[in-house]
């Protein structure tokens, strides 16, 4: 893994739009049956582009991610020139990491070789489930010898790739996710995603939960689907560098360690976040999420933004706990110190460290132990107190 403080500048491109909304999905996404003005969008992209390098001039971009939404659905030439936009306005590093999410339908990956040539060298396919039947559960439009291939149309074609799954599924039971698991790292390369199932409010699946009519595994279930996604993905040679995500050392995505780690990024597109760091302070931003609307804000003043908020250190601090010990690498305390211009309170680590959730490592940082990852959002108010 790269070091985890040298500093690192990303950029993160929203593309709002989904052929169809997921039932479990809370993401900005939005379906539209008319066609999409690809290049009406592309000039308010460049548009806000050029107009946050104006506050943030002279950055080198390390990473470049590409969500949603569905990014697969724009043209490959789509994504080329929102490439040319950002390298017009900031220096792009020889090793810029490139990556779009896709969706695993066998129309869009026939476009895989143009996101290649227009840039991109990494590639998230949101496969979710390999088996049809979870697949149609779950809302998703393709199937899983779709989603193979897609991923095997990907290994030919990018340098880098990852995909997606959703595991603690309604009657998912222990062997079935380990064959699944094992499964998908068959066919992985370098980097999975696992997501346990999460009921979002004021989705379609929240409404079903509500009702009784969506059972999901109870707590000491998705414990143990989680302790077999730890034990058979650290087997295997991926291990967790995030509470959700496995790599083989090395390979981990680069993009989302911008976020985790509390490093800078600029938020592009409809309901895009960003962190800037404007004359030694840090601003939380975020851009109107319907689509029509960020177009109609970007063609009339440049941008489409609703939260411009300067972060108080302690805010800071807070979202250096909270993102930071996503991450089995931890946190540096003496970083958070700097930020917050206190210390972690000691008294509160030690009583962690007695519970065995958290430990100091040898160079001084401060992490997460493995039994306290499924206890994390504890440990981190306990430690943000």
């Amino acid at each position: 893994m790269s070091v985890p403080d040298a500093p690192a500048f990303g950029v993160y491109i929203h593309w709002p739009f989904c052929l169809s909304k997921c039932p479990y999905c809370d993401f900005n996404s939005h379906v539209r049956h008319a066609a999409i003005d690809e290049s009406r969008y592309v000039a308010a992209f460049a548009a806000e582009i050029a107009t946050t390098a104006q506050r943030i001039p002279g950055r080198t971009v390390s990473s470049i991610f590409f969500g949603g939404g569905t990014p697969s659905l724009m043209q490959p030439s789509t994504v080329a020139a929102i490439l040319e936009a950002i390298a017009k306005h900031w220096t792009l590093a020889p090793d810029a990491e490139i990556s779009l999410e896709a969706n695993p339908t066998s129309v869009e990956a026939t476009r895989f070789r143009g996101y290649r040539a227009a840039g991109v060298n990494r590639v998230s396919l949101g496969v979710q489930a390999l088996n049809n039947r979870e697949l149609k559960s779950l809302g998703r439009l393709h199937t899983a010898e779709e989603a193979l291939a897609a991923v095997a149309i990907a290994r030919g074609i990018f340098e880098r790739y990852s995909f997606d799954l959703i595991y603690a599924r309604p009657d998912q039971t222990p062997a079935m996710w380990t064959e699944e698991l094992k499964q998908a790292i068959g066919e992985a390369a370098e980097h999975l995603s696992l997501y346990q199932l999460t009921i979002e409010a004021e989705t379609p699946f929240a409404a079903l939960h509500a009702a009784g009519k969506l059972i999901t595994p109870n707590d000491d279930r998705a414990r143990e689907l989680y302790d077999i996604t730890q034990d058979i993905c650290g087997a295997a040679g991926l291990p967790a560098y995030e509470v959700s995500n496995h790599a083989r050392p090395g390979a981990e995505c680069r993009h989302n360690l911008v976020y985790w780690r509390g490093h800078e990024y600029a938020g592009i597109g409809p309901g895009a976040h960003g962190r800037l760091d404007i004359d030694g302070a840090r601003y939380a931003t975020a851009t109107e999420k319907r689509p029509e609307t960020w177009l109609t804000q970007v063609e009339t003043v440049g941008h489409g933004l609703i939260t411009d908020d300067k972060l108080l250190p302690e805010e800071r601090a807070d979202e250096l706990l909270l993102m930071g010990l996503r991450l089995t690498e931890g946190i540096d305390p003496k970083r958070y110190q700097m930020i917050a211009g206190r210390p972690i309170d000691a008294e509160c680590i030690a009583t962690l460290q007695a519970h065995g959730f958290v430990e100091t490592t040898a160079d001084g940082r401060l992490r997460v132990t493995p039994p306290g990852f499924p206890v994390l959002d504890a440990v981190v108010a306990d430690l943000a107190a």
